[in-house]
C-alpha cells in the first residue's frame, strides 16, 4: 500500500509533532511516523519526567526546611513510589494532549519504524518512507517533502555499555523503582548536574566525576563556580579533572566499584549505581541515509540554516542534526523548515539568542555569549553581577543564593549575554532572551520598570550596575 503526502515526518518528538501541526495549519496533507510514543524523548524520557522528579525533590527539600518559615511539619518522609506515579501521571496527561492535537490537525500518525528508500517505482527521487507498522503490515509514504526528526540517545562510555542495573543512562534512571543509597554520576554537564541536585535532595549520596576542569563547561565560568559551591553545601562531592578507568569497573547485581584518576592520584570509588551522562548521539542509523545523498558529519545529519539536507526536498531537525540539542530549539527548527518548504523566507536561528536552562537547585539559565566567548571574539566587554541577596523577594522566598550576571559590549552598549543562577532563573531568562533578540542596550533594560517585590528586579539592577548605578548595591 502506498500513500501520498505533502509532508512525511519521521519522528514524533517535540520538533516533529510541532512541525506536523504547523504544516497542517498551512493546509498540507501531513503524515507522522513514530516507532515509540508521541512526544519523543522530551516528553517520555527527558524534559518532562525529569522536571517532575525535580519538582518532587524541591517539595521534599522545602518540607524539611519548613520550620524556618514557622511551619512545623514533624517528621517528613518520602514515598518514592508516589513520586514516580505522579511523574507518570504528568507524562500521560501531556501525551494525551499530543494525541489530541494530531487528531485536531487531521495528521495521519503511523506507529512503526520508518526508513528512507532510494529512487524506486514509488518515486524517482529518494526519500519514500517505508514503514514497518506495529501490527506487522508495511506501508509506503510518498512525500513531496520529508522531514527527519529522529532525535538522539544517551551516549554510553566508550567500552562499557549500559546494563540497566548498575550502569545507567538517564533513560534508565527515570524508571528507578527505589532510590539507591549512593550514586556515582559520570559527567558534570546539564543532565549530570540536574540529577546530582535531585538525588541529593532525595537523600542519596552523590559523587560527580567530571573529565574537564569544571562542571557545566558551556556555562559562564562564574555560574559554574557558584553551582558547584551551592551543590557542595548540600553534600555533593565533585571530582574534576578526573578520568574514569573503565577497565577497573567491577559490578555485582546491586553494587559497582571503579578507579578514578585525578592529578596522578588514583582512588577507588564504590556506589550502588552509576549514571553515565556524557552526552547524546544522533539517531541516524537504520533510517536509510545510505539510500540518499544526505551527508553525515561526526554522526549528525548535515543541514543548511533552514534544515535542508543535500537532498533539497528532505529536511532534518532536532537532536539528529546536533547543535544546541534543546527541545525548544527543535520546535523552532521544525517551524523554520516547514516555512521554508512553503517558499517563505524564515529567519534562521541565532544560537546566541536562544535561552538554555538548568533545572537544578539552584536553577540556572543563560542567553548569549559567556564572558570568555565574548573576549575570544574580540569584543571589549563590561560586566556586572547583582546578587539575589539584595532583592526583597529572594529573602521572602528564603532563596537568596545566586546572582544575575550581565555582559555588555563596551563599544555600543548592546547586551552580549545574561547569565542567571538562583531561584526561578529558568523563568526569568525569557526577559533576557527578548532583550537579546531585540539587540537591547543595557540601559534600556535598566530603565524598564520592574515590579517590586519580584525576582526580576535583579535583572534591572544588574543592567544599572553596568555603569555603577544600581540602587540596592
Amino acid at each position: 500500500m502506498a500513500e501520498n503526502y505533502d509532508l512525511v515526518i519521521v519522528g514524533g518528538g517535540t520538533g516533529g509533532y510541532a512541525a506536523a501541526i504547523r504544516a497542517s495549519q498551512m493546509g498540507k496533507k501531513t503524515a507522522l511516523v513514530e516507532r515509540d510514543l508521541l512526544g519523543g524523548t522530551c516528553l517520555h524520557r527527558g524534559c518532562i519526567p525529569s522536571k517532575a522528579l525535580l519538582r518532587s525533590a524541591e517539595v521534599f527539600r522545602t518540607a524539611k526546611e519548613a520550620t524556618m518559615f514557622g511551619v512545623k511539619t514533624g517528621d517528613v518522609e518520602l514515598d518514592f513510589s508516589i513520586v514516580q506515579e505522579r511523574k507518570q501521571e504528568v507524562v500521560d496527561r501531556l501525551a494525551n494532549g499530543v494525541r489530541a492535537l494530531m487528531k485536531k490537525g487531521k495528521i495521519d500518525v503511523y506507529h512503526g519504524t520508518g526508513r528512507m528508500l532510494g529512487p524506486s517505482i514509488f518515486s524517482p527521487a529518494p526519500g519514500t518512507i517505508s514503514v514497518d507498522l506495529a501490527d506487522g503490515e508495511n506501508v509506503m509514504l510518498i512525500g513531496s517533502n520529508v522531514m527527519l526528526a529522529t532525535g538522539s540517545s544517551p551516549r554510553p562510555l566508550p567500552h562499557t555499555p549500559f546494563n540497566e542495573k548498575t550502569i545507567l543512562s538517564s533513560d534508565h534512571a527515570l524508571t528507578l523503582e527505589e532510590l539507591p543509597e549512593s550514586m556515582l554520576i559520570v559527567g558534570g554537564g546539564v543532565i549530570g548536574i540536574e540529577w546530582a541536585s535531585m538525588l541529593t535532595d532525595f537523600g542519596v549520596n552523590v559523587t560527580v566525576v567530571e573529565y574537564g576542569e569544571r562542571i557545566l563547561p558551556t556555562a559562564d565560568e562564574d555560574i559554574s563556580k557558584e553551582m558547584m559551591t551551592q551543590l557542595k553545601k548540600r553534600g555533593v562531592v565533585f571530582l574534576t579533572n578526573a578520568e574514569l578507568d573503565e577497565e577497573s569497573i567491577e559490578t555485582t547485581e546491586d553494587r559497582l566499584k571503579v578507579n578514578v584518576k585525578q592529578q596522578d592520584q588514583v582512588q577507588s570509588l564504590e556506589a550502588d549505581k552509576m549514571l553515565v551522562s556524557i552526552g547524546r548521539v544522533a539517531n541516524a542509523a537504520n533510517i536509510g541515509i545510505e539510500n540518499t545523498d544526505i551527508i553525515l558529519e561526526n554522526g549528525y545529519i548535515s543541514v543548511n540554516e533552514y534544515g535542508q539536507t543535500k537532498e533539497s526536498h528532505i529536511y532534518a531537525i532536532g537532536d539528529c542534526i546536533g547543535g544546541l540539542q534543546l527541545a525548544h530549539v527543535a520546535t523552532h527548527e521544525g517551524l523554520i523548515a516547514v516555512a521554508h518548504m512553503n517558499n517563505e523566507k524564515p529567519e534562521p536561528i541565532d544560537p546566541f539568542s536562544v535561552a538554555s536552562c538548568i533545572y537544578s537547585f539552584p536553577e540556572s539559565a543563560q542567553v548569549g555569549m559567556t564572558e570568555k566567548q565574548a573576549k575570544d571574539a574580540g569584543i571589549k566587554v563590561k560586566t556586572s553581577k547583582f546578587p539575589f541577596a539584595a532583592v526583597g523577594k529572594a529573602l521572602v522566598q528564603g532563596e537568596e543564593a545566586g546572582f544575575v550576571k550581565m555582559i555588555v559590549n563596551e563599544t555600543n552598549d548592546d547586551v552580549v549575554g545574561i547569565h542567571i543562577i538562583g531561584s526561578h532563573a529558568t523563568d526569568l531568562i525569557s526577559e533576557a532572551a527578548l532583550a537579546k533578540t531585540l539587540d537591547a542596550a543595557h540601559f534600556e533594560i535598566g530603565e524598564t520598570i520592574h515590579p517590586h517585590p519580584t525576582m526580576s528586579e535583579a535583572i534591572g539592577e544588574a543592567a544599572l550596575a553596568i555603569n555603577k548605578r544600581a540602587i540596592h548595591m
